[in-house]
């Protein structure tokens, strides 16, 4: 199994490039399955959780292709299983999201209860109950979502989300652009993901309105048609980079990302100490004085994200004072906290919240990932850490960021990925 021997002490410096979006990059692919006409997709990063996917979709019968420039080229004219199976949706939750388009195009669909990365309860009841207000019966069988519509088809209805969940978000907005008449969907999420999913499918000849907002209206279509679109690029890869800067007390301009989809984010940044803004080809971002400890609380989109929970963590172990870090979307996302630990980290938790008391500095330590942004908050902690920090199980890390460690070697880190 892969390690990274990170050696601390260096400043990141210089620029980087952000890829596409992953998460906006997953519900698209998914999209592909609404129409029997190509979709093309620019931008995508060359992550694993992009190639589960694409396994997935290959298994429905969709023709799934990678081609130069980061580009992937998927043409579900010959998707007819409508069965996902068990074998590749443990491996991760997004794998939920083929359910909606099956069901919307074929009117049924058979689908494995997801699995994922071990973050917490993350129950699918939002996504079944958007199908259900579009008219689908939906069942449990034997660890599978058995959905299907009577009739002709899904039909048009008012979606109303007991909480702006992103996923569920998607599902409803898939399901509802080729549902007969017209959907409204209620307390959906605002994040950048369903904005570009949105435009996505708006590419492909579908009629929504009020993307990025909390009520979406949705004018059903017959048919979708070729597209082709290019994702966002990926906020929380940027914010990492970001707090890369930040904990190492460095200068970096980080190329291709935007201040306006990482919402407090940056505001949070610059109350630790931390100087940020715009340029013409991305953010700049530079620390020259002591970061100052921070409360922060995770909340839906424009609040500040769970995935980046972490990361913000590892920077507030070296801060000046004590910070309050609150988790509101997940109740097991402080599973990097014993790790920080052995780097010489400060903190105690009470359920939901993390009290960071600030060190003057963290030591070396062989720590180990648990989850993909956990493990991108171990190589932060290290590079900031004195002496030879060893990471294990960096597979999660491979999920999520494309060539992390490249990047960051190129902007001053000393690394070395060893295989094992």
């Amino acid at each position: 199994m892969d390690r990274m021997i990170i050696r601390g002490g260096s400043r990141i410096e210089g620029s980087v490039q952000v890829c596409g979006a992953k998460n906006a990059a997953l519900p698209q692919i998914a999209a592909a399955l609404l129409s029997a006409e190509r979709l093309e997709l620019g931008n995508v990063p060359e992550v694993s959780d992009i190639d589960t996917m694409l396994l997935l979709m290959r298994e429905l019968g969709v023709a799934a292709n990678r081609a130069p420039g980061h580009r992937l080229v998927l043409d579900a004219g010959g998707a007819r299983n409508t069965q996902a199976p068990y074998d590749i949706v443990r491996k991760m939750r997004a794998s939920i999201l083929v359910l909606a388009p099956l069901l919307a195009r074929f009117g049924s669909a058979r689908v494995s209860q997801p699995g994922g990365c071990a973050i917490g309860a993350r129950p699918i009841d939002l996504h079944l109950k958007a199908l259900e207000a579009l008219g689908a019966q939906v069942d449990m069988e034997a660890g599978y979502i058995h959905a299907r519509t009577s009739g002709d088809g899904l039909r048009g209805g008012r979606i109303v989300l007991s909480s702006p969940s992103v996923g569920a978000s998607e599902t409803a907005l898939m399901a509802a652009v080729l549902a007969r008449g017209e959907s409204e969907i209620l307390n959906a999420g605002r994040d950048p993901e369903i904005s570009d999913l949105a435009a996505c499918l708006v590419a492909m000849g579908a009629r929504i309105e009020g993307a990025g907002t909390h009520r979406m209206l949705v004018q059903g279509v017959q048919a979708l048609h070729q597209a082709r679109h290019d994702l966002i690029t990926d906020r929380i890869e940027a914010g990492s980079y970001a707090i890369a800067a930040a904990i190492t007390g460095g200068h970096l301009e980080i190329l291709g990302a935007h201040l306006e989809h990482l919402g407090s984010v940056g505001a949070a940044l610059e109350s630790a100490g931390v100087q940020i803004w715009p340029t013409d080809r991305g953010l700049m971002v530079v620390r020259s004085g002591p970061l100052q400890a921070i409360d922060i609380s995770t909340e839906p989109y424009p609040g500040f994200p769970t995935d980046l929970q972490a990361q913000f963590m590892a920077l507030m172990t070296i801060a000046r004072g004590a910070s309050v870090i609150r988790e509101t979307v997940f109740e097991s996302r402080f599973m990097h906290v014993p790790e920080l630990g052995r780097l010489g980290a400060n903190i105690s938790l009470q359920g939901s919240t993390a009290l960071v008391r600030g060190v003057d500095g963290l030591r070396a330590a062989e720590v180990m990932a648990t989850d993909l942004r956990a493990s991108v908050c171990l190589v932060l902690a290290a590079l900031a850490a004195e002496g030879e920090t060893t990471v294990h199980r960096i597979y999660h890390l491979d999920r999520g960021y494309e060539l992390l460690d490249r990047k960051l070697v190129q902007c001053g880190a000393n690394i070395q990925r060893v295989a094992g």
